[in-house]
Formats: C-alpha cells, structure tokens, sequence
C-alpha cells in the first residue's frame, strides 16, 4: 500500500516533467519566427493626419456635398456621415478604411465606393469604381 502511494506523486511529476523542453520539437524554440506571432503580423500605417471631422466631396461636373469622418486620433479605420445631395452613389457611405493602398470610402454593404490617395495636407484624390475623378478636402 506504501509503495503505491509513493508511487503517485512521481508519476504526477514525470507527467509534469515530460511537457517540459518540448518547444524545439514543435518548433516554437525562441529563434524560431512562429515563436512570437504577434511580430510577424504585418503593421498597417496611420493615415498621415488625423481623419475625424467634415470633410467635402467634391467630383468634377457634379455637386459637392460634406460628409463627417468619425476615428479616434491614429485610427485606421472609422465611421462616415454623409450630408445630403453627395454625387454618385456617395449618399450609401457608411465606412472608412486607411491602407497602404489610401483611404477607401465604402457603403452600407462594405463595397468600395472610391479609391483615394494622399494628395497634400488635408485633401485626398482618387476615382470612384467606376472610373469618375473624385476628392475629399476640408
């Protein structure tokens, strides 16, 4: 009976013992890149100014109309209010998203309305998708 209760905790710490040290098995050793996932996520840029507040629309031989960009300060991606009378389809934005490809503006159902790259201190330029030239500006 003595050996057998003895024998219990050893088997508990070879147990224990035996997860120990099997990362390089695994390949999850500390030189390894899957060791730290979190670094091998590739980092997304902040827009280079601050997007939140009104903005204007504007498109060439069409009215312009404002619309107000919601974010927190460095924020990649935020809420977008139109105002009424926007060109196009513009009326149906609903979001905002910054990439390293630019600023898209995309509607209710998260379709891309527009494309539109920095074009110097608080002014965006760029085409809808179907090919119209469009900015936004304050």
């Amino acid at each position: 009976m003595n050996s057998r209760i003895a024998t219990i905790p050893i088997l508990i710490c070879t147990a224990l013992l035996a997860g120990c040290g099997g990362n390089e098995r695994l390949g999850l050793d500390s030189g390894s890149p899957t060791a730290s996932p979190a670094s091998a996520a590739p980092t997304v840029a902040a827009p280079p100014f601050n997007l939140a507040g009104r903005w204007t629309l504007s498109a060439t031989g069409a009215a312009s109309c404002s619309m107000t960009l919601g974010a927190v300060q460095d924020a990649t991606e935020g809420t977008i209010a139109p105002a009424g009378g926007c060109p196009f389809n513009f009326f149906t934005s609903r979001k905002w998203t910054y990439s390293e490809a630019g600023l898209a503006i995309r509607d209710h159902n998260a379709q891309v309305l527009a494309q539109l790259m920095p074009a110097g201190p608080s002014r965006f330029e760029g085409k809808t998708t179907s090919g119209q030239a469009v900015a936004l500006s304050r």
